[in-house]
């Protein structure tokens, strides 16, 4: 043991050292900016490629890796990157597979942000955005110019569950690549990469890791995965050189919560399904949104792709025309137990309110006319949820 004369020293370079592994239920935690090479023969002979390239703390530490690896995992893909925000691995994916002169294909429900993102590449990048109907895959038509393709299962706020087979088909024989938003379906509802009797796959799947693997509504991180080498090696190259990373004790947050996110997924899956049992039965709604319900768009090919009944604790309602702004207002700030915020998938049901004309740019003859609320449902028991539902209804008799 060497022992420095300055104490100051022997601080920075402790003389004793616990044993640095030991088998724990979590595994460790590393934070890392800088990581110590053994030797100039490990700094030299490693690439970036490798598959754990532990050379700086934005490439990655055990505690990232492990999360990744895990990640890729449950969505049935090979290759994981971990993105400080679901928005941030969304515009990984556009900032890696689209160039200027490019057309990109999205869904008329795709998810706002991700939208914005791609309208002010068109406007300052000369990317071209076109417009899909999901359940329509007829209104995907691709040219040589196309890119990319969004896909959302399902769509955002509205719900609809889209002709996947038939897109993705569609995709592939016009070389477009697939990027799929799976925070919905989370890798449990069905497996993005291998999703029918055909092993269709798409290329991409991002998922925001702030809802159902957090699950605490206190986390923000996102993900990309993919089963191609050299596709993941592509989105990994821009991953490094837009300096993305995570953090450690986040990470660490998350690796922990996937031991239940099953367990929460289904019991807030099964509240879901006792409130869309009742919410049909309210004379103020003239739609209930769930790709469970069959009255919903879609149904079908929810019914076929998550052949398990799988489905997230999502549910949107629409009010009468009769139900004004002022009266939909007042009904979100009467619920209780309901708490007025966005993102989902944590302990705490929440509700928002939409207003869907400026939203949507397609014609969606699907949709009832009038002002629409969306119930993320939490890990409360359904009664109660139902009984605080039905006290705000009260307050616009």
């Amino acid at each position: 043991m060497t022992t420095h004369k300055n104490r100051q020293t022997d601080l920075i370079h402790a003389p004793r050292q616990a044993p640095q592994y030991i088998e724990t239920v979590q595994p460790p935690l590393f934070r890392a900016s800088t990581i110590i090479f053994q030797s100039t023969a490990h700094l030299f002979d490693r690439h970036w490629t490798d598959a754990y390239d532990y050379s700086y703390g934005t490439h990655g530490t055990p505690t990232t890796f492990t999360l990744a690896d895990n990640i890729a995992q449950i969505e049935g893909g090979s290759y994981c990157l971990l993105a400080p925000s679901g928005l941030s691995a969304i515009n990984l994916v556009n900032s890696t597979v689209l160039n200027t002169g490019d057309e990109v294909w999205v869904a008329d429900n795709i998810y706002g942000p991700n939208l914005e993102h791609l309208n002010n590449l068109q406007d300052r990048y000369g990317i071209t955005v076109r417009v899909y109907n999901p359940i329509d895959a007829d209104s995907f038509q691709p040219t040589e110019k196309s890119k990319l393709i969004w896909l959302e299962a399902a769509g955002s706020v509205t719900l609809e569950f889209p002709d996947l087979k038939n897109l993705v088909k569609k995709a592939k024989l016009a070389n477009v690549s697939t990027a799929l938003d799976n925070t919905w379906g989370a890798g449990l509802a069905f497996n993005a990469f291998d999703f029918s009797d055909e092993h269709l796959s798409v290329d991409i799947t991002i998922h925001a890791l702030t809802k159902y693997p957090s699950g605490g509504g206190d986390i923000l991180m996102g993900s990309v995965v993919t089963r191609d080498q050299a596709l993941h090696h592509k989105l990994f190259r821009m991953h490094a050189i837009q300096g993305i990373s995570v953090s450690g004790d986040d990470t660490a947050q998350i690796q922990r919560s996937l031991a239940h996110m099953s367990l929460r997924y289904e019991q807030q899956a099964q509240s879901t399904n006792t409130l869309i049992d009742w919410l049909k039965q309210q004379p103020q709604f003239s739609q209930v949104l769930h790709p469970s319900n069959p009255d919903s768009a879609g149904h079908f090919f929810w019914k076929e792709i998550c052949s398990t009944g799988k489905s997230a604790g999502l549910v949107s309602v629409i009010f009468k025309p009769e139900y004004d702004l002022t009266a939909v207002r007042k009904f979100c700030d009467n619920l209780n137990l309901f708490k007025l915020g966005f993102s989902w998938g944590g302990p705490i049901s929440l509700v928002m309110l939409y207003d869907l004309k400026p939203m949507r740019s397609l014609e969606n003859t699907h949709l009832q006319q009038g002002l629409l609320v969306r119930f993320c449902i939490g890990l409360e028991h359904p009664k109660d949820l139902i009984q605080d539902i039905q006290n705000a209804l009260k307050q616009l008799e």
